[in-house]
């Protein structure tokens, strides 16, 4: 199972930099996605990173601001969040899984880490 790490309180423009760290080996062809979540939304897909050629995804709203990266060798990627704005205030959580044609994991085919809080606010 995923283990996120790396949420806090930061003040608008801040930066934070989240990791998910995996355990267990994890096959060549997955990718291990960034999501986040406020209680009332929908999930949504923040970022994504494929472990054999490194094909990326971000959403629109993070594109300029967010950059992820992993370290295959220890089985961990990053999320580097900078300009945060109160609006990515949320819940990230780590996905591991099959990599789909976005370059994330399938969801419903992921494992899941517990979650991350990330709160902007002055």
């Amino acid at each position: 199972q995923p283990v996120e790490s790396g949420g806090g309180l930061v003040q608008p423009g801040g930066s934070l930099n989240l990791s998910c760290s995996v355990s267990e080996a994890i096959p060549s062809y997955y990718a291990i996605g960034w999501y986040r979540h406020v209680p009332g939304k929908e999930r949504e897909g923040v970022s994504c990173i494929t472990l054999d050629e490194g094909a990326t995804y971000y959403a629109p709203s993070v594109r300029s601001r967010f950059a992820i990266s992993k370290d295959t060798a220890n089985r961990t990627a990053f999320l580097q969040m900078n300009s945060l704005t109160p609006e990515d205030t949320s819940i990230y959580y780590c996905a591991v899984g099959i990599s789909g044609a976005t370059n994330c994991p399938y969801p419903s085919m992921a494992r899941w880490g517990q979650g991350t809080q990330v709160t902007v606010s002055v």
